[in-house]
């Protein structure tokens, strides 16, 4: 007779919920989802500075949701989504760095994240490299994922900033002169 406990991860049993997918509580199935909204956190920020902003709709849920815990700034739904960060100039150069992401699974499909980073900006870039800049912010995102549709995708985005200041837009005199 098997007297091991069925939550116990160390006995080496698949376990699946009804849709197939690793239990959360199982270890592997743990890291996966863990790992995949890793992926999410890192994918946006990556679309933000080298891809196509307006993009990022694409990584939340269709009713999901962007706000500044500081402000009125709230967006809600993917096409108002979509219309703001398509809405950031075109001529901006930005570099985001994200560090010490921290994914909590709250059930085999939802999670929060706690991310901090750090935004290097300027408006009224050309091309080239420019001289070091401080950054014009630093705070934290709170997230809340979900997976969806197979995906897992932001559901809500908070940002708080400890440090801010304004986006600087350079000037012709600032462009760079060759390498």
């Amino acid at each position: 007779m098997d007297t091991t406990d069925a939550s116990d991860p160390r006995d080496g049993r698949d376990r699946r919920d009804t849709l197939g997918r690793l239990d959360p509580l199982d270890p592997v199935g743990r890291l996966i989802a863990e790992r995949a909204c890793e992926r999410l956190i890192v994918e946006f920020v990556h679309t933000l500075d080298l891809g196509e902003p307006g993009d990022v709709a694409e990584l939340f849920t269709p009713d999901g949701v962007w706000e500044w815990a500081a402000g009125d700034r709230r967006i809600e739904g993917r096409e108002a989504l979509r219309a703001y960060f398509a809405g950031r100039p075109a001529d901006r150069l930005s570099r985001r760095l994200c560090t010490n992401i921290l994914v909590t699974l709250t059930s085999v499909s939802t999670a929060t994240a706690s991310t901090y980073f750090t935004t290097y900006r300027v408006d009224g870039h050309t091309g080239g490299m420019l001289p070091p800049r401080l950054p014009v912010q630093v705070g934290r995102y709170e997230d809340t994922l979900r997976e969806h549709d197979g995906r897992w995708l932001l559901t809500s985005r908070e940002l708080f900033l400890d440090f801010a200041g304004p986006t600087e837009r350079l000037s012709p005199a600032d462009a760079p002169t060759g390498s």
